[in-house]
């Protein structure tokens, strides 16, 4: 059952990976009824089941945001949008053509993943141009009474990731661009964040400017895309701003020593499993195999910034 969050806020548990409260797709029960973020094609039953457990139907979506078009938050659009006959999707302007043409999507997706993409991503369908509604900084979309959204180009861990700031919450739907939640620790008191630093346009000095601008703005909540709402925005965003100046430095050290990213996570992985420890979580947590997963890839973004 999706997951209430605030007054007309709910997730819904994507199954991301087939990993519960990994990645999530929010449902704004405004008149205007308003997705953020589907993750994969897998992913899309799990949607269409939350919003009917809502009593929703697909015909009353009217808008299917994507925070930015990586295929864990994007790429099961184009199957959503198939079973909503009202819907248009609204994307960064720099992740427009992609979703129109997916095809160098897939491939890069194909790189990351090899013989795991189908099984963890097809199918990715393309998105008709006239059913795309691009957003950019600054811009707004009125969703219900009291409900305007507003849009921030923030850039960082994607250059095709906006972030929507959401006024009667006093809230942003961060995608990926100020971290990542472990819900699976915050389950056990121990709210933890890690930035999340990904292929191939992470930029160290344009997330650490996200970061700053989300401190001004004094969010009272910050939606994550994996996964589910902090109310402790500027312990949240210290965290993420901690340990992406530690990322920076172990990726630093090992590409000078002319290692590559599995020796990356490996280091990474070691400095997440010290902190913990002195956390007092065990060993065999459930969670590390989701930090490992993440160090992985973010181990690749890293690399390949130093690289250019």
């Amino acid at each position: 059952m999706p997951q209430q969050l605030d007054d007309r806020i709910f997730i819904i548990d994507d199954h991301d990976l087939k990993v519960e409260e990994r990645t999530g797709t929010y449902v704004l029960t405004e008149e205007e009824l308003t997705l953020i973020d589907t993750c994969a094609s897998p992913s899309v039953p799990y949607i269409k089941k939350g919003l009917h457990e809502l009593g929703l139907s697909l015909e009353r979506v009217k808008y299917i945001i994507v925070t930015h078009i990586h295929l864990d938050h994007a790429g099961g659009a184009g199957l959503l949008l198939e079973e909503c006959p009202n819907a248009k999707v609204v994307v960064h302007p720099k992740g427009a053509r992609h979703l129109a043409d997916p095809s160098r999507l897939i491939a890069g997706a194909k790189e990351v993943y090899g013989e795991k993409f189908e099984q963890l991503f097809d199918p990715i369908i393309a998105i008709p141009e006239e059913r795309l509604l691009v957003k950019t900084e600054g811009d707004q979309l009125d969703i219900g009474a009291g409900c305007r959204l507003e849009f921030w180009d923030t850039p960082g861990h994607a250059k095709h990731h906006f972030s929507i700031i959401h006024p009667p919450s006093n809230g942003v739907f961060a995608g990926d661009t100020v971290g990542i939640r472990y819900e699976q620790l915050a389950k056990d008191g121990i709210d933890f964040y890690l930035p999340s630093t990904s292929p191939n346009q992470f930029d160290p000095v344009a997330m650490q400017s996200a970061i700053e601008r989300f401190r001004d703005a004094q969010f009272d909540a910050i939606y994550y895309g994996h996964y589910s709402k902090s109310s402790f925005s500027e312990e949240a965003l210290a965290q993420v701003e901690n340990w992406l100046g530690i990322f920076v430095e172990e990726a630093k050290s090992v590409w000078s020593a002319g290692g590559g990213a599995a020796d990356l996570a490996a280091r990474l992985m070691n400095r997440v499993r010290v902190h913990l420890d002195a956390l007092c979580v065990p060993e065999n947590h459930r969670v590390y195999e989701i930090i490992q997963l993440d160090l992985e890839v973010s181990a690749m973004g890293l690399i390949d910034t130093l690289s250019k």
